[in-house]
């Protein structure tokens, strides 16, 4: 049963994962008449939910306590668990803002696909030292892989992040929807870094403070 639950969790992080992206190019692609300013708030109370349930986790007095009740071998796939569902709640409980704002044509749209394709590939790039079963849950962490400063970590220190930014800013076609969720995501992610730096100091101590140091920006290269 251990196994089975595993597995089934991996298989609902690339489910979540693939409605996801399927959401975001045909449902919130949709031009719709604008809402007014409830569903921004209920959109923005979803997204504040699935991403307080990653700080939570991440929190070490969190983490004692849920190693204390589940198997350190599941806590990974709970925690994958957890995320995949809320994910895909938001995406079936967002509610449509409306508003086109534009809808991009011949060499402009082109240039909005370069910048999505350029933020997919950093998102490859930030990743590729990732077990993927270990990131789903499968595989328990080898706890081998070290500070990651190469390739795109060179340019800022959470690339993975820039990446998120350049597709989801990047679309061709800007939809309310598809600007709201893509500003949510990236304050999300703007406002837990700081946390989330303190954890990595924390886990390389002095060799991630040099790191600091050494590459100035968080997120945006030249801003934050």
């Amino acid at each position: 049963m251990t196994r089975l639950f595993v597995w089934l969790g991996g298989v609902m992080f690339v489910t979540s994962l693939a409605v996801c992206v399927w959401w975001y190019l045909f449902v919130l692609g949709q031009p719709r008449l604008r809402m007014g300013w409830l569903p921004i708030v209920v959109d923005a109370i979803l997204v504040t939910v699935f991403a307080l349930h990653h700080s939570v986790f991440a929190r070490e007095p969190i983490k004692r306590a849920m190693a204390s009740a589940i198997p350190e071998r599941l806590l990974r796939s709970v925690y994958v668990w957890i995320a995949s569902l809320l994910l895909i709640l938001v995406c079936l409980l967002w509610q449509p803002v409306g508003g086109d704002l534009y809808d991009a044509t011949g060499w402009r749209a082109v240039a909005h696909a370069s910048v999505q394709l350029a933020g997919i590939a950093v998102i490859a790039q930030s990743v590729r030292a990732i077990d993927p079963l270990e990131l789903a849950g499968i595989r328990p962490s080898s706890g081998i892989d070290g500070l990651q400063i190469g390739g795109p970590y060179r340019l800022v220190r959470h690339p993975l992040y820039l990446g998120w930014m350049l597709a989801a800013f990047g679309a061709a076609h800007m939809t309310g929807d598809r600007l709201l969720f893509a500003v949510l995501t990236t304050l999300y992610l703007a406002i837990a870094i700081p946390w989330e730096e303190r954890s990595l100091v924390r886990s390389f101590g002095e060799s991630y403070r040099r790191y600091q140091q050494r590459v100035r920006w968080r997120m945006i290269p030249f801003i934050y």
